[in-house]
């Protein structure tokens, strides 16, 4: 294996010190292996200063003891890292409208310090995740709704101008779904309107794959809402190469929590002549 020089920060570094508000790299946290709090609070020692976020993936906190989740939280606290609840509020949604606002409350006193809103799986209209993203804010967290770029064809306005009180038939129930980026746009711009912090954006249809990236999908996403108010989704190391090199250290990603090492150092400037040996490795290189 080639050898890499480790990257140094300099006074004018593109990404900044932690806390970051962008060159965000969150980590995803456990729902496919079991991470026990002796392998976080080893990942944060040992690259907590490259860490700026920490999520429950895939509504896990749910089926964890409330006394494991609170540790884990303190330990992320302890290294600057926040931390997130994952998609997890659409299962809320059958036990009434105060579920969800109870939901809030219950995250914040656990210490959560963002709540990620699953846009698709919520199935709600559009002004009511408004009204989540607002009680969200109002709850002293972060908001972060996250989009697919594809939308149930049902779920999608009729274009056409009508007359003020005119009738407008709904539209038929559909499970097709439809790409429409411009949909993805404008409710996330509805979002920030609201108050959200940031918008996630999916893997799945965009860039489940470094071969199959839908750059132009991405470059649209990016130049309307911003590289800061914007985070992807990248599936693996080469996905993660990909952004870095099309929009450099300030792009925030979100990855597996074997892929932060080498995240960093494709963040990099001091990388040496060959940083593709880095994207095969998951530990320090020297």
């Amino acid at each position: 294996m080639s050898a890499c020089r480790w990257k140094t920060f300099d006074e004018d570094e593109d990404r900044p010190e932690k806390p970051r508000r962008y060159g965000v790299t969150e980590m995803r946290g456990p729902n496919h292996t079991l991470l026990s709090h002796n392998v976080l609070q080893d990942i944060f020692e040992s690259m907590g200063q490259f860490v700026d976020g920490l999520k429950f993936y895939g509504g896990s906190h749910s089926l964890m003891p409330k006394s494991f989740i609170k540790e884990v939280i303190d330990t992320a606290h302890q290294h600057d890292v926040y931390v997130s609840t994952g998609g997890w509020g659409e299962h809320l949604l059958r036990k009434g409208p105060s579920a969800f606002k109870e939901y809030v409350e219950e995250c914040k006193q656990m210490g959560f310090d963002t709540i990620e809103l699953d846009a698709t799986s919520l199935g709600i209209p559009e002004e009511t995740l408004l009204r989540y993203v607002r009680l969200i804010k109002s709850g002293g967290l972060r908001a972060k709704p996250l989009f697919m770029v594809k939308f149930n064809k049902s779920d999608i306005p009729l274009g056409g101008d009508r007359a003020f009180g005119a009738y407008v038939p709904p539209a038929p129930q559909s499970s097709e779904l439809v790409e429409d980026v411009n949909l993805l746009i404008r409710r996330a711009e509805r979002c920030l309107e609201a108050g959200a912090d940031m918008i996630m954006i999916d893997a799945e249809d965009i860039c489940k794959n470094a071969d199959s990236v839908r750059a132009d999908i991405i470059a649209k996403v990016i130049g309307r809402l911003g590289l800061e108010k914007t985070m992807f989704e990248a599936s693996d190391a080469s996905t993660s190469e990909w952004f870095v090199k099309q929009y450099g250290p300030k792009v925030n990603l979100f990855v597996d929590h074997s892929h932060v090492m080498n995240l960093e150092c494709l963040r990099g400037r001091n990388l040496g002549s060959n940083h593709s040996s880095v994207l095969g490795s998951s530990y320090f290189l020297f």
